[in-house]
């Protein structure tokens, strides 16, 4: 087929549609966001579940949200930044720290619809797949993973938020390929996700620096030293840092802050006679500043 060239002309402009503006910006995939929203018609109003991930350079977004008319309603929040409470104060936005991140949101969106008992998904984080089973009473909690514009290559750590919420107790359809270390030809190493998920896989390169490399272990792991976290209490930290999870996902607010006036910084308005005033009183100071430079 010949090609035909676009007449950018008045008529084309004219007719012009432009896109909507969060695709036109990047932040939205509308082809991937309505096959993810759209409920079978059967199911009349019932909700369809989003596991929605979002990764950032200092932080690790993990959310529970369901479409409606007006826009997303979210069931849950929870960020890696709320892991220091649970005894992790750094790395927060490695490995396993969204796993962590994961398993928080589980544990927090079950316990507001009364399923965290029901349903305590996987209490040791072995690495290995888990299916959530069934209850006779009440069905587990299911969404579909959303990663947005995210990359979903192996090993991301999008599947590391996902794993956590899956071991949380949430069910989201999933498989092992995109787990570390998988590949086609010797499959999955459920050992290989259990190192990333305690963070052994920092505690090896922290003990390979020490012996290594002293002074960048040193440059490296600075906050890691003031803190005192050693390279063999890692995997305690990680597993300790679980078990407080489990026992209270609570979210905390933090303390609304008294107004203690404007800010001193903030420059209040001036009239125009007030501006013209100040410009004759500067120049009076500065010729002042002037003469007595050539008194003395």
């Amino acid at each position: 087929m010949a090609l035909v060239k676009v007449i950018k002309n008045k008529a084309y402009s004219k007719r012009f549609q432009v896109k909507k503006r969060r695709r036109r910006t990047g932040k939205t995939d509308y082809y991937a966001r309505k096959r993810l929203v759209t409920q079978d018609k059967r199911k009349y109003d019932a909700p369809k579940y989003r596991l929605v991930v979002r990764l950032t350079s200092k932080d690790i977004i993990a959310q529970v949200a369901a479409a409606r008319i007006v826009g997303d309603e979210m069931i849950a929040v929870a960020y890696s930044h709320e892991l220091p409470r649970y005894g992790i104060k750094l790395g927060l936005t490695n490995y396993a720290a969204a796993y962590a991140t994961g398993l928080l949101l589980a544990r927090r969106t079950l316990k507001k619809l009364g399923l965290d008992e029901t349903y305590v998904g996987k209490e040791e984080a072995d690495g290995e797949m888990f299916e959530i089973e069934e209850d006779n009473e009440r069905r587990p909690f299911s969404a579909v993973l959303d990663v947005g514009i995210g990359r979903t290559t192996t090993g991301s750590k999008i599947f590391a938020v996902m794993k956590g919420a899956i071991d949380g107790g949430i069910r989201v359809p999933h498989n092992e390929k995109r787990f570390p270390a998988y590949s086609k030809d010797d499959g999955f190493d459920p050992e290989e996700l259990r190192k990333r998920i305690l963070g052994i896989h920092v505690q090896e390169y922290m003990e390979y620096l020490v012996e290594e490399d002293d002074e960048k272990y040193k440059q490296q792991f600075a906050r890691y030293i003031a803190e005192g976290i050693e390279p063999d209490s890692i995997e305690e930290l990680y597993k300790t840092a679980h078990e407080k999870i489990r026992e209270n996902p609570d979210f905390v607010k933090k303390p609304k802050k008294e107004f203690d006036g404007p800010s001193p910084y903030k420059q209040p308005k001036i009239s125009r006679e007030q501006r013209q005033q100040n410009v004759r009183e500067k120049l009076a100071r500065l010729m002042a500043e002037a003469e007595e430079g050539d008194d003395e």
